[in-house]
């Protein structure tokens, strides 16, 4: 960012964060964050007080938009009663927020262990798994993104793994469903459900089942690419993991409540996990919070033995005010139901027609507000121009390696979507001249 061109307060932030901030992912000599200095709704402004519509929900989370007011006043009428209660007490934002939790996963998953965020949510969801199996390996996809955690990086499978791996975390990967650079050589996508589902039954096969405590899957892949699954395929990995007694792990860290125009992936599918893992738009990141729900036949493997681990935050009260908050606006104000129109009447339809109109455009697919832009090359070289010139066009972009990500707080408006698409044909005009080199 041009230091010159914030304000003064701004300067002063920007100069702090590069003099004592470590930044994650990053190499720090070359980290050069936009300075932010509030946010309404969907749209943030800037250190030098331009706004900017965001298409990313910061990291996917802001799901009810930024400074919702009933969030923010819960956040504030619960710190004024009681701003913080260690776990082993009972309070009742956290028991309200595991009944709502609850009442919206599929099928019987009842109880709530409540974590900070998604990557201790999956850590403690393989830890259950693996206790109440008392099998060792972990299989998950390639192309995946569970945390940065010490077990969750492991359990990942894009290349941000590489640099932690230990090689001795029990995880084994596979492909998944993807066919745009089908692993299968696919030509429909029935061919790819069952090829894939083909491929997952040998991986076990050649594991042995009896080695394996759970499969764990992103619902739809999110950092990764916005992969959907063909229809069928969480149902046939469901079967698979029921044939031999593995535990079904769903990572809904991304795309639970409201992302996909639905309140979980799973839900909509059919399909129900053993254990469920949520984070993120569970109070829009307001407060950090995340969890795992948990299946009946799981929560007894623990009833009369104590279950071994914990945190000091654990259903936080401010975070569970947060999502009590979030949970019932979404629900009284269709917010779910915007997602869901928004995808299928404005963004699938709009994106379409920018994927036949820009040759640099190789795939464009989503569901609700959560879409994938993928460039036809592989290069991510140009992902640094393309993001330079969003922001100054007035878009904030999430992107990883070739892909623009269309990710936009669930409560959008059809006039703001048509704004940010408007935008993205810009940026998709460099992309053409960017890629045509």
């Amino acid at each position: 960012m041009t230091a010159n061109a914030l304000s003064p307060e701004a300067a002063r932030t920007y100069e702090l964060d590069r003099r004592h901030v470590f930044h994650s992912w990053s190499a720090q000599s070359t980290v050069d964050p936009m300075v932010i200095t509030r946010a309404e709704g969907c749209y943030v402004w800037d250190g030098a007080g331009n706004r900017l519509l965001d298409f990313s929900s910061q990291l996917v989370n802001t799901n009810l938009g930024h400074q919702h007011p009933r969030v923010v006043e819960a956040i504030a009428e619960q710190a004024r009663r009681l701003a913080t209660v260690a776990p082993q007490h009972a309070n009742d934002q956290r028991g309200e927020a595991a009944r709502l939790i609850a009442e919206r996963t599929p099928g019987d998953l009842d109880r709530v262990f409540f974590t900070n965020g998604g990557a201790d949510a999956n850590e403690h969801a393989v830890r259950m798994a693996r206790l109440s199996t008392g099998r060792p390996k972990v299989l998950t996809r390639y192309r995946s993104y569970h945390g940065g955690t010490q077990t969750a990086i492991n359990l990942t499978g894009d290349p941000r793994r590489w640099a932690n791996d230990s090689g001795t975390a029990g995880v084994v990967h596979f492909f998944g469903p993807y066919r745009y650079r089908s692993h299968f050589h696919a030509e429909t996508e029935q061919q790819e459900c069952e090829r894939a589902l083909e491929h997952l039954a040998q991986v076990i096969e050649l594991e042995g089942p009896r080695t394996i405590a759970a499969v764990l899957l992103e619902a739809i892949p999110g950092t990764a690419g916005i992969m959907v699954p063909p229809p069928g395929y969480l149902a046939g990995v469901r079967e698979l993991c029921d044939r031999h007694g593995i535990v079904l792990i769903m990572d809904e860290v991304m795309t639970g409540f409201g992302r996909t125009g639905a309140w979980f992936v799973s839900g909509d599918e059919g399909v129900v996990p053993d254990l469920l893992t949520f984070a993120k738009g569970v109070n829009s990141g307001y407060v950090p919070l995340g969890g795992v729900a948990i299946s009946e036949h799981i929560a007894a493997h623990f009833a009369e033995r104590p279950y071994p681990g914990g945190l000091t935050y654990s259903g936080h009260p401010l975070a569970c005010a947060a999502a009590v908050a979030s949970i019932t606006a979404m629900e009284d104000e269709g917010v779910v139901g915007n997602a869901r129109r928004i995808g299928a009447e404005v963004l699938g339809p709009e994106l379409a027609k920018l994927a036949a109109r820009h040759p640099s455009v190789g795939e464009v697919r989503g569901r609700g507000v959560f879409w994938a832009v993928e460039l036809a090359t592989a290069a991510a070289d140009v992902m640094p121009d393309l993001v330079g010139t969003a922001k100054r066009l007035g878009l904030l972009p999430f992107t990883n390696a070739n892909r623009i990500h269309v990710v936009p707080p669930c409560t959008i408006t059809e006039a703001e979507a048509r704004d940010g698409l408007a935008l993205l044909d810009q940026v998709l005009d460099r992309a053409d001249e960017l890629v045509a080199r």
